[in-house]
């Protein structure tokens, strides 16, 4: 009898484990649907952060289709968190929707707060209670433009987003790329503004969130490249998750840096296989080549 109440004991503790771990897990996206044009959506969407005191920053169309639109936007008591230490956690102070028409149907996407507060802030945080108060807001939005709300692209749990990596060799968060070292912090950003406003390498800014005392700036760099940029690998690894996009570089003092392709490529599409992933191989090199050439 004895040894029944300990088996039964030990499985419901295996039970309370599994179930802890499953509620640990954070998915990368949400939706929910709705009708109407990309215009009338992205007006709600705004009209919403304004209500819940977001800081809209910019917008686009990724891969330049009309029927793709993607929203960035901050807030206050996110990136003052963010930006504390001088890091490249700054990164997680952009926030992101995007919406896709395909026939009548209208889909708006979130890139989910909480994953990428976890994936980028790490152990360096003591906040997440009040992070999580800035993700739930974002999922009140969402509901607020559209029905069905559900997560997709993925879950991972937060211990795992902490020390991501795709896989064995692969780099970390903490492996950034370093693009270049400029003489000062507004030289660095007078150079990348000029050449975005240029259009060098066929691209073009989406956004900049700029902190001059911090000496940190964001850029949202559009990929627009025919060949070789949102038009070729997003296709090829999932448009429905646009509100990955852009793709960032920052500014810290006077070193510009991004997030390597192949951890951030991987982090906003944990779904994807190595075969895609390999069909994409090319793509982590021509973005860190247009960006290094965005300093020059």
């Amino acid at each position: 009898m004895k040894s029944l109440f300990k088996s039964l004991i030990i499985v419901f503790a295996l039970f309370i484990s599994i179930n802890a771990k499953s509620q640990d897990k954070l998915y990368a996206y949400y939706k929910v649907t709705t009708t109407g044009s990309v215009t009338d959506v992205a007006t709600k969407i705004k009209e919403q952060l304004k209500t819940h005191e977001f800081m809209y920053l910019g917008a686009y169309h990724p891969e330049g289709k009309a029927d793709m639109y993607v929203i960035t936007f901050t807030k206050k008591q996110l990136y003052g968190l963010a930006i504390y230490g001088k890091t490249h956690k700054a990164l997680a102070s952009i926030l992101k929707f995007g919406i896709i028409k395909k026939g009548n149907t209208v889909t708006v996407s979130l890139l989910n707060p909480e994953y990428i507060f976890y994936a980028y802030f790490r152990n360096t945080t003591g906040s997440y209670d009040k992070l999580k108060v800035i993700s739930d807001e974002t999922h009140t939005i969402l509901k607020a433009v559209g029905t069905g709300f559900k997560g997709f692209g993925g879950q991972l749990s937060k211990s795992e987003l902490k020390k991501y990596h795709y896989m064995m060799g692969m780099p970390y968060f903490t492996d950034p790329v370093d693009l270049n070292e400029m003489p000062s912090f507004e030289n660095a950003c007078e150079t990348i503004e000029k050449n975005l406003k240029a259009g060098k390498g066929h691209t073009s800014r989406v956004y900049r969130l700029k902190f001059t005392k911090s000496q940190i700036a964001i850029y949202g760099v559009a990929l627009k490249d025919k060949e070789d940029g949102e038009r070729y690998f997003l296709p090829v690894i999932g448009e429905d998750h646009i509100a990955a996009m852009p793709y960032e570089l920052i500014v810290i003092g006077k070193k510009v840096m991004m997030l390597h392709g192949k951890y951030r490529l991987a982090l906003h599409w944990p779904e994807l296989s190595m075969g895609q992933f390999m069909k994409i191989v090319s793509t982590p090199g021509y973005i860190e080549d247009t960006m290094e050439a965005l300093t020059k």
